[in-house]
């Protein structure tokens, strides 16, 4: 017996401001307490929602472990205020978790299992290392090479971009103007205010110590933009950085994503519960699919992922108006570009991970945030979200403007 299947309606997406780790303005911040505040931001973009309709809350994490661990999804939603009938699921698909969140939220509402669904995403950086506190590796993948560079190791990441570099003939002269163009555009959009629909600010408390008193002075501040986005960014200052991973590569800390904190969320709902609270949609989730590729070349994974999520919207490729694709590596940004012929004009138009930060499993509900509202704003019909993922795959999603 097929089962009917029901449309999915966005009704509410944020996202807080993406720090830099360890330095930036959330280092001190937990990701539990920036998920909490996307989850209140989130509800109150729908106030004829009766909180208790809510049937789950599904949230992507890279690392959940440390002030992420436990079930970071309950946790937020706890401390958000949320009834507590309100479930909370936590999973995890390395960069693309937040991405998955969002289609795993839908498809309960699809298959008609659920009216209303929150999908979001949390990441510190700053508080949990990109391994984990405590990494475990199996002594097997130390077999094979191309396996460990695969694991998902900081290092490793950067060789898999490297090896794409050279598969695709991508030249360092091509990835740092690439990585200029992010960080341009990045500063362009900001000054134009074009974040302003998507941001929830935060407010940073910061703590400080007379030595001569012993007291602890507490200042706090309104966190509003991004803060990666660097505007004295030059191709020839990106050209004076060495290669990271490679000593005779080409991929550098100025041509890869920045290490991040921040989060995001989404309400979605089903037509039944728009029409039973007085909800406004904002776009209609459409396709999602996610494709495996050879983890030493794990930055190609958009090449599968893309035309999969197209043909399960029954679209072509040219009907997407607006793509988010997450700069892992401008290597692989490039790679990806180059190889599907998309229409560089649409993809990052606000600038991407480079400028803007990559906070591992938030991206995907951040930047899914972003194409709903650029949707809307830009009178625009089609937009996706796309990423490579570690360890060897890749992960798209499409939405529509209503």
């Amino acid at each position: 017996m097929t089962r009917q299947l029901h449309d999915a309606y966005i009704v509410a997406a944020t996202r807080t401001p993406i720090g830099r780790s360890h330095r930036g303005f959330f280092r001190n911040t937990r990701p539990d307490d920036l998920l909490a505040t996307v989850l209140k931001s989130a509800l109150a973009q729908a106030p004829g929602l009766d909180p208790h309709a809510i049937e789950d809350i599904v949230c992507g994490c890279a690392i959940p472990e440390g002030p992420q661990g436990l079930n970071v999804a309950r946790i937020g939603a706890v401390l958000a205020g949320l009834p507590k009938s309100v479930g909370g699921i936590t999973v995890n698909r390395f960069c693309a978790s937040g991405l998955a969140a969002v289609q795993m939220a839908a498809d309960r509402i699809r298959v008609g299992e659920a009216d209303v669904m929150i999908a979001a995403g949390t990441e510190s950086m700053s508080m949990v290392p990109m391994m984990g506190n405590t990494p475990s590796l199996s002594p097997s993948i130390f077999s094979n090479p191309d396996d460990i560079e695969s694991y998902g190791i900081a290092y490793g990441m950067g060789l898999t971009a490297e090896k794409v570099a050279r598969q695709w003939k991508v030249s360092r002269e091509a990835q740092d103007e690439f990585a200029y163009r992010s960080h341009m555009k990045a500063i362009a959009a900001m000054q134009a205010g074009e974040f302003a629909s998507e941001m929830t600010e935060v407010e940073v408390a910061e703590r400080s110590v007379d030595l001569e008193s012993a007291e602890v002075a507490i200042s706090t501040r309104k966190v509003k933009l991004d803060e990666g986005a660097r505007p004295d960014t030059t191709v020839q200052s990106l050209a004076k950085l060495k290669p990271v991973f490679a000593a005779r590569g080409s991929v550098t800390a100025g041509n890869s994503s920045q290490t991040s904190d921040g989060a995001g969320a989404l309400i979605l709902a089903s037509e039944a519960a728009i029409q039973r609270f007085g909800l406004q949609p904002l776009a209609r989730f459409v396709s999602y699919a996610s494709r495996g590729v050879p983890p030493h070349i794990m930055g190609i994974g958009p090449i599968e992922a893309i035309p999969a999520a197209l043909k399960a919207a029954g679209l072509q490729q040219d009907a997407i108006d607006w793509i988010e694709l997450n700069e892992a590596f401008a290597a692989q940004s490039l790679a990806v570009i180059d190889t599907l012929h998309l229409d560089a004009s649409k993809v990052n138009p606000m600038g991407g991970a480079i400028a803007l930060g990559h906070p591992l499993g938030a991206t995907g509900a951040i930047r899914s945030a972003t194409v709903v509202h650029a949707l809307r704003r830009k009178n625009l019909k089609y937009g996706m979200v796309t990423m490579c993922v570690g360890m060897g795959q890749g992960a798209a999603g499409i939405f529509e403007r209503v």
